[in-house]
């Protein structure tokens, strides 16, 4: 089968198309055809290196979620799976690929209505934005901030912030365009990248700041939460914060702020598959937006990553075999 691989790390063209043999589903999971693969921001971050300390190495097989029929499965899973259209978490490798394999309790059927593509653009990144609100304890009511909102995580935050009652939904995008989608889908002040902007009543400062970025810039959001504020980091797509960053916190500690971080990995896996079905559901009949960027062949992953890197993605890339 052909499959994508990280042959150097750094940038794109370190992207290789290989053939590997196609995997056998082992006791427990699920082999899959996929018909959509997504590209999403963490894929960058390993293709970059800034991970290799957590074990990445050179030959990596990309890519973490698909969309897809089953067509075998291992020992001990239901035998009724084959022949099913479903989305699946590969975990953080193994998507980018004509065959994939999953384990069961990862793998969600598809409601009709659902297309490969949407399933992918929202399987991921919705359940990392409706857990980073609750975890950022948001209320009704209360200003969010969405950095970094034309991905997929941001844009399902601006809608399920707007849709709980958000006094204000603020997004910082990189152009009048994007921020005018941003708009459409719930945001009601727009931001640059550097915070600037917003017109005359943008709010000063936030009660939750739901951040995709990290990067250089962090310790100034840190400075624009309102008394007890709360700031979930949900990626570092424009690479780490600076190392002292905490100390913004202790300046402003009779703010009684919070800084947290945040990984779909401490969720159980039931609690995801209950929210990530409710918003398919949700995705079918209309009631929440998914946003494809484009739909690229596999075999063009490393177009799709010079994309991401020049900031020119709203929403997801999304690759078919």
């Amino acid at each position: 089968m052909k499959a994508v691989v990280i042959r150097t790390f750094g940038d794109p063209d370190g992207l290789e198309v290989v053939d590997l043999p196609v995997p056998a589903p082992a006791p427990g999971q699920v082999l899959i055809t996929p018909e959509a693969i997504g590209v999403g921001g963490v894929d960058a971050v390993i293709r970059r290196g800034t991970l290799a300390t957590h074990g990445f190495k050179e030959g990596h097989l990309l890519g973490s979620e698909v969309a897809g029929n089953i067509t075998a499965v291992g020992a001990g899973v239901d035998e009724t799976w084959i022949g099913r259209r479903v989305w699946a978490f590969t975990g953080l490798s193994g998507g980018y690929a004509e065959q994939a394999v999953a384990a069961v309790e990862d793998v969600l059927a598809l409601p009709d209505g659902l297309t490969g593509a949407e399933a992918v653009a929202l399987g991921s990144s919705g359940v990392v934005a409706h857990f980073a609100l609750e975890r950022a304890r948001f209320t009704p009511g209360e200003t969010v901030l969405v950095r970094g909102a034309a991905g997929s995580i941001g844009i399902t935050a601006v809608q399920l912030a707007a849709r709980a009652g958000a006094g204000a939904v603020v997004v910082t995008t990189s152009s009048e365009q994007r921020g005018a989608r941003l708009r459409d889908l719930g945001a009601t002040h727009v931001l640059d990248r550097s915070g600037d902007g917003g017109g005359p009543d943008a709010p000063s400062g936030f009660d939750v700041v739901i951040d995709v970025v990290g990067g250089p810039q962090l310790p100034l959001v840190l400075d624009r939460l309102n008394s007890n504020g709360r700031f979930v980091a949900v990626g570092v797509v424009g690479g780490h914060p600076p190392a002292d960053f905490g100390m913004r916190l202790m300046e402003a500690f009779r703010k009684s702020l919070s800084f947290a971080t945040f990984s779909l990995d401490t969720v159980p896996v039931p609690d995801r598959q209950a929210v990530r079905s409710a918003q398919f559901a949700q995705a079918a009949r209309g009631d929440l937006r998914t946003v494809v960027h484009q739909v690229l062949p596999l075999d063009q992953a490393a177009t799709a990553h010079r994309e991401m890197d020049a900031g020119r993605v709203f929403g997801r890339i999304v690759l078919v075999p």
